[in-house]
């Protein structure tokens, strides 16, 4: 887990790299029938304005939120470093699933101007996403992006 503020930024920017860019080509995906060129087009077209917009979320709000809801009812200091990243990353994944999803719901509006299908479709998105961003988050982007992080900044080298 980062140590400093200056770690923080360098990890949320390679997490949310990885989350935004898988969950694109899913929720492309399941636009466009399945997995092909036009998903992977679509999905990596909407990829940056969402990453934007994730990075922002998560940087300015859920972060925080979700960090401070942890450590208040969740884990306490001498909790093992796994139960704090586990719990960590489930209070990360609710509100960004429920904030990304609005985003995307909101994208179709912009796409096909019925912004009064807006709601039902973000009801929609929620469960959609949060199946697929749960385990993806605690299985294999989370544990990928802590082995890089560390392998490329060991603890200790970025200064706070």
């Amino acid at each position: 887990m980062p140590q400093n503020k200056r770690e923080s930024l360098i990890y949320t920017v390679l997490m949310c790299f990885v989350m935004v860019l898988w969950m694109s080509l899913y929720n492309a995906a399941l636009r466009h029938g399945g997995p092909g060129l036009p998903a992977l087009t679509a999905g990596w077209l909407g990829f940056p304005f969402a990453y934007v917009f994730a990075m922002c979320c998560d940087w300015f709000l859920v972060s925080r939120l979700a960090k401070g809801f942890a450590f208040r009812f969740l884990v306490r200091p001498w909790d093992s470093a796994l139960k704090k990243v586990l719990c960590i990353s489930c209070c990360m994944v609710v509100p960004m699933v429920l904030l990304m999803s609005l985003y995307g719901a909101c994208e179709g509006a912009v796409h096909t101007g019925a912004w009064g299908s807006v709601p039902l479709a973000w009801l929609v998105n929620i469960p959609r996403n949060f199946i697929m961003a749960l385990p993806f988050q605690l299985l294999i982007a989370g544990p990928l992006v802590r082995k890089v992080f560390r392998a490329v900044f060991p603890e200790g080298t970025v200064a706070a």
